[in-house]
């Protein structure tokens, strides 16, 4: 029987332990390291998506016979292409990867590193096609190190620490956001702006890279190649495992949900409340729900841990948004609004850790954990996608902004419902 290898000390030496169910508990420290590598990816990401791409976009529209919401779009929906590709692809390789330093680590420190230089490359673009080309660099690099520190949590962390892990995380997730966005708010210019988030980007992952190495696959283990087994395994098979399926469009609705509520609070606060400066009521409503967020995102992984139960609390998180989505929908008053973004709050960030913890216990196998958290992650991007396409028929011929979000609270329901058709989890 293999016994799994330990949080400290060199398990490149027991390559056996990369497949084995991990029991031991990770330390503090291996904690902290890989949020804060997890947060400087989310930076990489959204110091351009808040401000960045934005402002390079309204320098190089005027000469590419674009609008700058046109461009905007069309590098934004590129860059969403590759992600959606590249993380399971990178996820499946990582799995797959054998040597001294692990099957995670090596594409954590190439994925950020040219993270850094993709965003250094974007910098300099001076026109439309290198504006794009440099987004989609950094999305597929980014991706690359991102499918790896998401993968390192069920290959390392027991199951009654998965919350509490996935609660850090998805803290380092939302401070990054907000760092992201402050560096090139406080850079000076898109060049500095770019540069600042690279910096940061590249520095973030460095604790986690000397942490001791990595779980390493024996040779033996790793499946021998071919093009048609590689691809024919990112077709989710639903019959052998269904739970994959289930817990794929729990997470799909939910965060489609918030999609929703976020895409058009601009309009809702500006043709709806009639709110003299509705930028200004997007930037309080979207920090009222980014301190209950954080306030629970730990709390409720860490409480699901001590129970050791999953799927009460995404039951509950999928209530208290939809109930606070439905009180956006029914009360359209200012108050209610600074109340239903607070609740929405609590509810997304009870979802964050402990939806992540029960992704990682219905992974079907171990060898292909990169691979499955990859597809499952697409559950996260393809709403971004989706909530464009589905809000702007709501809102124009079925009853607006309150038809809209009566439509979220619904579909927010719809993913707290069927998390009960997963079986193979408490």
């Amino acid at each position: 029987m293999t016994t799994p290898a330990p949080a400290s000390g060199r398990p490149a030496d027991r390559p056996a332990a990369a497949l084995a169910e991990p029991a031991e508990r990770v330390g503090r420290g291996w904690t902290a390291a890989l949020s804060l590598a997890n947060g400087a990816i989310w930076v990489g990401w959204y110091g351009p998506l808040q401000i960045l791409l934005a402002a390079q976009a309204k320098d190089l529209a005027p000469g590419s016979g674009l609008s700058k919401e046109t461009l905007l779009a069309w590098v934004t929906g590129a860059g969403a292409g590759v992600s959606l590709v590249a993380n399971p692809l990178f996820g499946a390789l990582s799995d797959r990867t054998t040597g001294r330093w692990g099957r995670r680590t090596p594409w954590t420190a190439t994925g950020a590193a040219g993270g850094a230089l993709s965003l250094l490359l974007l910098a300099g673009a001076r026109g439309p096609r290198t504006m794009a080309l440099g987004w989609c660099l950094v999305q597929l690099t980014l991706n690359a190190a991102f499918a790896a520190v998401t993968a390192a949590v069920p290959d390392r962390v027991p199951r009654l620490q998965r919350g509490a892990v996935g609660g850090w995380l998805g803290a380092a997730q939302i401070l990054g956001v907000v760092g992201g966005t402050g560096l090139a708010t406080a850079s000076g210019g898109i060049g500095a702006g770019y540069a600042a988030c690279a910096g940061c980007t590249a520095l973030g992952v460095v604790p986690y890279l000397l942490r001791p190495a990595d779980l390493r696959l024996a040779e033996a283990d790793r499946p021998p190649w071919s093009w048609r087994g590689f691809l024919a395994g990112f077709r989710l098979d639903l019959r052998r495992h269904p739970d994959l399926g289930w817990a794929w469009l729990t997470r799909f609705l939910i965060n489609l949900s918030n999609a929703l509520v976020l895409l058009y609070l601009l309009y809702y606060l500006r043709d709806r409340l009639h709110r003299p400066d509705p930028e200004q009521g997007v930037l309080v409503l979207t920090a009222v729900n980014g301190l209950t967020l954080l306030a629970t995102v730990v709390a409720g992984g860490v409480l699901s841990d001590r129970i050791g139960r999953r799927k009460p609390f995404v039951v509950c998180s999928g209530v208290v948004m939809a109930a606070a989505t439905a009180a956006l929908a029914a009360r359209a008053t200012w108050p209610a609004a600074v109340a239903a973004a607070a609740v929405l709050g609590v509810g997304f960030g009870v979802f964050t850790s402990v939806d992540f913890a029960l992704m990682t216990d219905v992974l079907p196998t171990a060898l292909d954990r990169g691979r499955d958290l990859g597809l499952i992650n697409i559950a996260n991007a393809l709403p971004q996608v989706a909530a464009p396409a589905l809000a702007a028929p709501v809102v124009t011929h079925l009853g607006g902004y309150r038809g809209l979000y009566l439509t979220a609270a619904v579909i927010a329901l719809a993913g707290a419902v069927l998390v009960g058709r997963i079986k193979g989890v408490d």
